[in-house]
Formats: structure tokens, sequence, C-alpha cells
């Protein structure tokens, strides 16, 4: 049972202008509220029925005996009084209503049935409270109850017990339909709202996993540059610190390449920066998106730090789909910022085959003695984050020890394959 004093997003403004008004005053809960409406129903019905005995009846031609109309009165602010019972125990409330209704339709003239407010809002109740199902056997059974109570009591002609049965059926039914009516309307009200609320919540998860795969995506980006670049930078570093007393001329060259690589670090992280805000190139003199056809620069600068890495074309060359050209670069330059950490001095060597049906990007180094395949390859972020791009083109990926104790990492990308004619996402930078 559902207590009609909670107001919701749907409740209409007088209702909730009503609620506030009895909270203030202290009048909370269904029963104390029950029986505040019932006095004011009592009260009413008392002015009512006074009005239509005493002034309106004699001025149509109808009179009442005065102690009959006074009783009827009294029966009838009785069943106002009752209305304290309708959401506590609606039921027994309907029944207790129904039983005093047949001494008013006795006491009643034939010309004048008398039929207070009580029975309307006892079945407005019963509608708005109770299923549909039991809500219609209550009120068909006291339709049929007070017909044949009346039939009783008055033993009417036949068009007087049609006027009562139907009198009786319209105002239950009818008090019922309305009760059930607000009650569907309300139950529809409170769908919407937890639906919308629902859709809200999902909203929320949805702009928090795309912030999230936002963060993964700079992460990677920042990664990939920052490892390149400062990996490289850390070698010079400890090149020029054994050159600086025994060759200042070499040390001071150093000096001046890791200036010159810090610039283009800075360079690109803007240009990342950038690319990620939605503003790639806002800066003047801002770096190019890099691509395979920046591999030359990227393979000398690998060579200069470490040891010697070649770089291998094979096949006629063509444009691959922009996001495919920024990510097997990528992988291009953490696999060769991976072989210059974990086998310094090693020979590399970067192949880049343009095959019919594919493009495929292989970087091979070669052990450091000893032979060794450091626990770090197998792991980290550097292979997730190549792992995830050659999965966001549709390419195939595989990274793993040579046979000769180096470490190879490959990846391939059909050319004729969804993901290399209609790419999902823009690409980052």
């Amino acid at each position: 049972m559902r207590d009609h004093a909670d107001t919701g997003p749907g409740t209409p403004r007088l209702t909730k202008w009503l609620d506030g008004r009895l909270t203030r005053l202290g009048v909370t809960g269904v029963f104390p509220r029950d029986c505040l409406l019932a006095a004011v129903l009592t009260v009413l019905t008392f002015v009512l029925l006074t009005a239509l005995f005493w002034f309106v009846a004699p001025e149509d031609g109808v009179s009442f005996d005065p102690a009959r109309a006074w009783l009827l009165v009294a029966i009838c602010c009785a069943q106002a009084m009752l209305l304290c019972l309708r959401r506590v125990r609606p039921l027994l409330c309907l029944v207790l209503v129904v039983g005093l209704q047949l001494p008013i339709i006795g006491l009643s003239l034939p010309e004048a049935t008398i039929r207070g407010l009580a029975p309307f809002v006892v079945a407005y109740t019963v509608g708005s409270l109770l299923p549909v199902r039991r809500a219609l056997l209550a009120v068909s059974a006291v339709v049929v109850v007070e017909s044949i109570g009346a039939a009783v009591v008055v033993t009417p002609d036949l068009l007087t017990a049609i006027a009562y049965v139907s009198a009786s059926a319209l105002t239950y039914a009818g008090a019922t339909f309305v009760g059930g009516y607000v009650a569907t309307y309300r139950r529809y009200v409170e769908l919407v709202r937890v639906r919308s609320h629902e859709a809200i919540r999902e909203q929320r998860t949805k702009v928090q996993a795309a912030i999230g795969a936002e963060r993964s995506r700079m992460a990677r980006e920042l990664h990939d540059v920052a490892a390149h670049h400062l990996s490289g930078m850390v070698v010079q570093a400890a090149a020029v610190e054994r050159l600086i007393d025994r060759d200042p001329a070499a040390a001071k060259a150093g000096v001046a390449w890791i200036r010159s690589q810090g610039k283009e670090t800075l360079d690109n992280l803007r240009l990342v920066v950038g690319v990620l805000r939605g503003r790639p190139g806002h800066e003047d003199g801002a770096a190019p998106v890099p691509g395979l056809g920046m591999l030359d620069d990227l393979v000398r600068t690998a060579g200069n730090l470490a040891g010697p890495v070649d770089l291998v074309r094979e096949g006629e060359q063509r444009e691959v789909p922009p996001i495919a050209d920024v990510a097997l670069y990528r992988i291009a330059q953490e696999s060769l910022s991976n072989a210059r950490q974990h086998a310094p001095g090693a020979a590399a060597r970067v192949v880049l085959r343009f095959e019919p049906r594919s493009v495929s990007l292989e970087v091979v180094n070669e052990p450091v003695a000893p032979r060794r395949v450091p626990a770090a390859r197998t792991g980290g972020v550097g292979l997730v984050g190549m792992r995830e791009r050659t999965q966001l083109i549709g390419a195939t990926f595989t990274a793993g020890p040579t046979a000769a104790g180096g470490w190879s990492v490959a990846a391939t990308l059909p050319t004729n394959g969804p993901a290399a004619s209609r790419p999902k996402v823009e690409a980052p930078a």
C-alpha cells in the first residue's frame, strides 16, 4: 500500500504545497492526515446537507421531516468520519460506508435520494490503492449489496430500482476508475523519472569511460614521445659525462645535440597535447604528424644514439590510411627505444614490406653479450601500447625473442580489410 501523502516529481503543485503546509503544522503520516480530511469532509457534509434540507429543497417543493433530516445529517457525517480509515483499511472503510448508505436510502424520499461525499472518496481510494482486479471485484460486490439492500429497505418499483442501481454503479465505478487512472499516471511518472535517472547514470558512465580511454590514449602518446627522445638524451648525457675531461670538443657537440633533442621533444609533446585537445597544428611551426615517411629520420637518430640501425624497404611503396601510418611509425619508434634500453649497442634492423595485400613492419635487434633476454621485454607499457595500436587498425602483432637471442617485433596490416579502408577513429599524433 502506498502513502499518497508522499510527494514525488509527478505530484501536482497544489498537492506539494499542501503537503508542505501540513508537514510544517506537524500533521505527518497517513492516518493523521486522513483524520484531518475526515474532519474537513464531515464539516462540509454538515453544511451541504443543512443547506439542502432547510433552504434548497423547500424552494423546489420538497420537504423533509425535521427529525428525519437531522438523522440523515448525522448518518452522512458518520460516513464522512469513517474516511479516517480510507488508507489504513480501505476495504473495511468501504464496507462500513456502504453499510451506512443503506439506512440513508431508507430514510430518503423517493424523489430525493441522498448520497454523501464519503462513497465517492472511499471508492476513489480503493481504485487508487488496490490492484485493478481487486478494486473491480470490491466495487462490483458493493453495487450488488447496495442494490439488494435498497430493494429490501425501500421495496421500490422497477424504474426506481433501476435508478438506484444506476446511481450506485456510477458512484462507485466512476470514482474507482478515476482513482485507478490517477494511480496509473503516478506510476507512469515515477517510471519516467527512474528511467531518466538511469539514462543519466548510463550517460555519465559512458562519459567516464570515454575520459578513461582518452587518458589512456594520452598516456600512450606521451610515453611514445618521451621514451624515445628522453632515453636517447640519457644515453648521450652519459657519453658526454665520460668525454667532458678527455675530449671537451666532443662533449660540447654532445651537449648541443642534447639541446636540439630536448627542443624536438618539446615540439613533439606540444603537438601531441594539441592533437589530443582536438586542435592539431594550432601553433605556428608545430612539428608534422609522424608517419612512415619519417622512418629515415627515426632510424638515423636511433643509429646516432646506440648501435647501427638499418632501414630496409621491400616492395612498391604506397600510402596507407593515416591512422595506420601513425600507428606503424609509433611501433617502430617504441621498438627502437626498447632495443636501446634493453640491448644497448646491439645492431637493429627495421624492415618495411609492401606486399600486394598487406603492409608489414618488423623491427629486430641482435643480442648483446652476454646473451640474455631481459624479463622486462615480456611486459610493460611499451608492448601493451603497441598491441593496442595494432588492434585499433586491425593489424596482427607479434613480439618475442629470436632464435639468435635477440628480440623481434612485427605488425602486419591487411590493406584490403575494413580497418585499412575505413579507420574507426581519428589518427593520434
